[in-house]
């Protein structure tokens, strides 16, 4: 048995700009704001960083044609390096990166969705885990209703951008009044550029998602690019106008003194009642990253286990469904617990640079397989990454800027995610053993 092709352009389109609009477009802005010192430059580096992750999404797009398979960078880090270093790309995945990152978010719905119908946050916890389990049972009955409910999402929180980006442009305001404590201009220089940068590429990551999916879409092949490209247009547009918009109402200095930027700039537009858009517009994005993982990340687990490299039961498919339940259930099961334990936050902050660690050894891997596979002997038609090899090489070289901040920013919760890994490394000898002595090549 086999996933179901089920997967269209507009489903992977959808995936793609789920995957990367999240929650941080409403806040992340304050931050860059904070960094850099004029509003060109601020503009200057949303671009910049969108070039970057443009650049990864060529790369991603060329790998697709090369192996349109689950698991997406999972498939890639095994082919052009070694099956451990996917085990531990995939490792990272469960128990750090996409296991905290589920148990994050639910909890972020939570408090917005609790905010938002009047009710107490301190239940959040709760309610978390039980978003979780109502994500898990979609995805569980089919590819196409967790994919329907993506698109519905995304299209949501596309509206309330959507009116963000309008209300600015096109409505009269007042002017913005001076922050209450006027903030000293920050001080301009690579460093500076730098550090603005890391939270823009965490804004615009996620784009990998539809490459995970590969073996659910039809034509892959073909869609995948496709959905790449015209994925990312979309998210650098509405970000470069959203960004345009929080500086004509806020001014720089206004939105480097607030942590709730959306909020701020939709009240200057609409007035109090906007609060509640900005309450929706950050529940439904979370309740999406929620869809998102428990629809694309688990195949990683899915290839994992079907590689043996990990529990077997991971490439069993439902024989009514064609999905793999275990993974599913797997990284959902290991979420709630994140999110009831309350310790997802420290799993978080301790693998941020574990992500962009295994990003810049995926899009290197373009440089492996164009040896390997020189482009002539390629199927016709199959995309290449334009700009070849200064783009990949763009995007590595912003991989290493950010791994590096986030080392210098926290070394020991980077300690602590380079600990995980070493468990990770542990648990793939088990495996490994246990194959050599069941005969498993």
């Amino acid at each position: 048995m086999s996933l179901k092709r089920a997967l269209g352009p507009f489903d992977a389109t959808m995936v793609v700009v789920g995957g990367i609009i999240g929650s941080g477009i409403f806040v992340v802005p304050a931050v860059v704001a904070q960094r850099l010192p004029t509003s060109g430059l601020v503009l200057t580096a949303w671009m910049v960083g969108g070039g970057i992750a443009l650049a990864g999404a060529f790369a991603f797009a060329e790998l697709a044609t090369l192996f349109p398979q689950a698991g997406g960078e999972y498939a890639y880090l095994r082919e052009a390096y070694h099956p451990l270093v996917a085990f531990l790309f995939g490792w990272a995945s469960l128990v750090m990166i996409q296991g905290g990152g589920l148990a994050a978010v639910a909890v972020t719905f939570a408090q917005y969705a609790l905010k938002l119908i009047g009710r107490d946050p301190a239940n959040a916890a709760a309610w978390s885990a039980l978003a979780i389990a109502v994500v898990a049972g979609v995805n569980f009955v089919g590819v196409k209703p967790g994919s329907r409910l993506l698109n519905v999402l995304v299209i949501s929180k596309m509206g309330a951008l959507g009116a963000l980006i309008f209300g600015g442009l096109l409505l009269p305001r007042s002017p913005s009044p001076p922050p209450a404590a006027p903030l000293a201009a920050p001080s301009f220089g690579f460093l500076g550029f730098g550090a603005a940068l890391v939270p823009i590429l965490f804004a615009y990551g996620g784009w990998q998602s539809v490459n995970l999916v590969a073996e659910e879409t039809r034509e892959p092949r073909r869609t995948i690019p496709i959905a790449l490209l015209a994925g990312m247009a979309i998210v650098i547009v509405v970000y470069m106008l959203a960004n345009v918009v929080y500086l004509a109402v806020l001014s720089r200095p206004g939105l480097a003194s607030t942590s709730t930027p959306a909020a701020d700039a939709l009240r200057r537009i609409y007035g109090s009642g906007a609060d509640r858009l900005v309450a929706a517009a950050i529940a439904i994005s979370a309740f999406g990253f929620l869809d998102l993982t428990l629809l694309a990340q688990t195949r990683i687990y899915y290839a994992m286990g079907r590689d043996g490299v990990f529990l077997p039961g991971l490439a069993r498919l439902h024989p009514k469904f064609q999905t793999p339940a275990l993974a599913i259930f797997l990284q959902a099961g290991w979420g709630i617990v994140l999110a009831l334990t309350g310790t997802f936050g420290e799993l978080v902050d301790s693998v941020v640079f574990g992500d962009w660690i295994f990003f810049g050894l995926t899009v290197t891997a373009i440089f492996v397989f164009r040896r390997r596979i020189p482009i002539e002997s390629r199927e016709p038609g199959s995309f290449r990454t334009p700009g070849y090899p200064l783009l990949p090489a763009l995007f590595v070289a912003g991989a290493a800027v950010v791994v590096v901040s986030a080392v210098r920013t926290n070394p020991f919760r980077s300690a602590i995610g380079m600990a995980l890994l070493a468990i990770g490394l542990l648990v793939y000898w088990i495996f490994a053993r246990r194959n050599r002595r069941g005969g498993v090549a």
